[in-house]
């Protein structure tokens, strides 16, 4: 049955599918499709426009008109639909797929030959500083790995140097809103009891603000806590290792 009410309309020519809007919808409502944020059906979405405030370009907004009548009890279906992220999955049914806490044990190595015989530290997803909530369970107590995102692909010995027995976040404070990190570090430090934070970036220019971020957010949260960073070139050496809070 159809009726006149506020629903989401979503300007796709503003949209360069960044999904924030997605975890942002706790009905499920949107989701992101060819590259776009999509409405997936007029029945998920309760028109109050949570997704609103978290869209960076302004694509979306509430407007009113004829729709199907908002439908609490298909939510609850939907979500009890999606597909199962396994035992290790902490936290709410819905919303990004990506934003769901898992922690697992490091896996074993991998391939044939010695050159294939590879092993992933990562212990933990998410991994990118905008979706790690700071009440994440696997952050308590945590020695932090801050890494800018092109450390992973110019250094090889990332996981077996950097990443064994860290818990990682990772970003671009080029790309990203620096600001919005700032408070994120800030909110964490105050939440989890980080034991000690490394923070490994390029040796290029864009990069050098991550640790400056990283500790504005500790000194916003009042706290001090042992960071260390590293310097990665270009064709994958560690140029720099320093102390930087003590």
């Amino acid at each position: 049955m159809k009726t006149t009410r506020k629903v989401i309309e979503i300007d796709e020519s503003l949209c360069d599918g960044c999904g924030k809007c997605v975890p942002a919808c706790e009905e499920g409502a949107i989701r992101i499709v060819n590259g776009k944020a999509r409405l997936v059906a007029d029945r998920y979405c309760d028109g109050l426009g949570a997704c609103l405030g978290e869209c960076p370009n302004g694509a979306l907004r509430v407007v009113e008109r004829e729709a199907e009548q908002f439908d609490e009890e298909a939510v609850q279906e939907r979500m009890r639909l999606r597909p199962s992220e396994g035992p290790a999955f902490h936290g709410p049914p819905g919303g990004c797929p990506s934003m769901r806490l898992r922690e697992f044990a490091p896996a074993n190595a991998q391939g044939g030959s010695p050159c294939e015989a590879v092993r992933s530290a990562l212990s933990h997803w998410p991994v990118q500083i905008r979706l790690v909530p700071s009440a994440a369970p696997f952050l308590e107590g945590a020695d932090l790995l801050v890494a800018a995102d092109c450390v992973p692909v110019a250094y090889p010995g990332f996981h077996e140097h950097l990443l064994e027995g860290r818990v990682v976040l990772m970003g671009c404070p080029k790309f990203d809103d620096v600001d919005e990190y700032v408070r994120k570090f800030a909110d964490l430090f105050a939440t989890a009891d980080i034991r000690s934070v490394t923070v490994a970036v390029m040796e290029v220019p864009c990069c050098q603000s991550l640790p400056l971020v990283v500790g504005k957010g500790m000194a916003l949260a009042g706290k001090q806590v042992h960071l260390d960073k590293i310097v990665v070139g270009l064709q994958g050496e560690i140029l720099e290792r320093q102390s930087l809070v003590a």
